[in-house]
């Protein structure tokens, strides 16, 4: 296997607003009510008002809104899986609890695994819709302003749309992250949860994000996207690295529950938007896994990633 083999590539996009409105997010939930109105304004572009949704959809195949939102598989996906993780996470926590006067300028990310059809058009167009029917509980209007591609430091590296302009260009290469082993010695890490994180084992939700566990839900979750929406699973004999993370022990666990709720506006249904928060201490021999973990800064681990679940920050200490 050669060193360009073990890679994880992605796009990452910065979205500015202006608010024309008073807007503001309750607390635990900007991800969320970013994701729904995502979700319903790219339907109202992507698809006919008398389409009865992507599972009966004849257009499914070729339907951006099928592929992006709600994508599925023709047969059997990866491992079984008949619906597919959707091919982007958001990233809007800093705008938890926070509100925007009008003129007053906002932002979130996203980040987009699907490097082959990265869609930033479909995006930019669901985005500038979002802004006009208005976010958050109040509906408050913003103006989409522009759209930055993030670099590797997670800072703009060059403006793709202008807002005043209406202008779009082709986002550059995509980030490349080396999954190979760190070249030095680690053997303390600190992972913080930042987001409500769930991690299954087995059956059932972990109780503490024990290392195996952890790296676990990181080396699929980082190979079935891949598969996707990538080259190919990664190229990594599973059973084998999953022993050696046996080897990490977790040496401090500071975690506190977050318990909130979510109600689709589809169904009408509540969900659980909850998961653990703060911050544990790993230590063994890390330098095979640290680029694992680094990786899942981007794509998150655990449960309902795509609402900006399970996001971690990664330090070695």
């Amino acid at each position: 296997m050669s060193t360009s083999d073990l890679r994880f590539e992605l796009f990452a996009f910065r979205f500015l607003f202006a608010a024309r409105d008073a807007i503001r997010f309750p607390p635990g939930k900007a991800g969320n009510i970013v994701r729904g109105a995502f979700g319903t304004s790219f339907r109202s572009l992507a698809c006919d008002p008398r389409c009865p949704g992507p599972a009966d959809c004849e257009r499914r195949p070729t339907c951006p809104y099928a592929r992006i939102f709600e994508p599925a598989a023709a047969g059997a996906g990866p491992s079984g899986l008949s619906d597919w993780p959707r091919p982007f996470v958001f990233r809007a926590s800093h705008l938890d609890d926070r509100g925007f006067s009008p003129g007053e300028s906002f932002h979130f990310d996203v980040h987009l695994f699907d490097c082959r059809e990265p869609a930033l058009a479909h995006f930019v167009l669901a985005f500038a819709q979002l802004g006009r029917d208005g976010i958050g509980p109040r509906r408050g209007r913003a103006d989409l302003l522009a759209a930055h591609q993030l670099g590797l430091d997670r800072h703009p590296s060059i403006q793709l749309f202008d807002g005043a302009a209406h202008q779009l260009r082709p986002p550059r290469e995509p980030i490349s992250l080396g999954l190979d082993p760190d070249p030095e010695p680690v053997s303390r890490v600190l992972v913080r949860f930042v987001t409500p994180t769930e991690l299954k084992s087995g059956r059932q939700l972990a109780a503490r994000p024990e290392f195996p566990i952890l790296f676990g839900r990181i080396r699929d979750r980082l190979s079935t996207l891949r598969a996707l929406y990538g080259p190919g699973p990664l190229p990594i004999d599973f059973r084998s690295i999953g022993a050696r993370a046996d080897g990490v022990r977790m040496t401090r666990c500071d975690l506190r529950q977050s318990r909130a709720l979510r109600r689709s506006s589809r169904t009408g249904l509540t969900h659980p938007l909850g998961g653990f928060l703060g911050e544990a201490e790993y230590e063994g021999p890390l330098a095979e896994f640290t680029p694992f973990l680094r990786a899942a800064q981007w794509t998150g681990v655990g449960r309902q990633t795509v609402w900006g679940k399970g996001e971690v920050e990664v330090a070695a200490l």
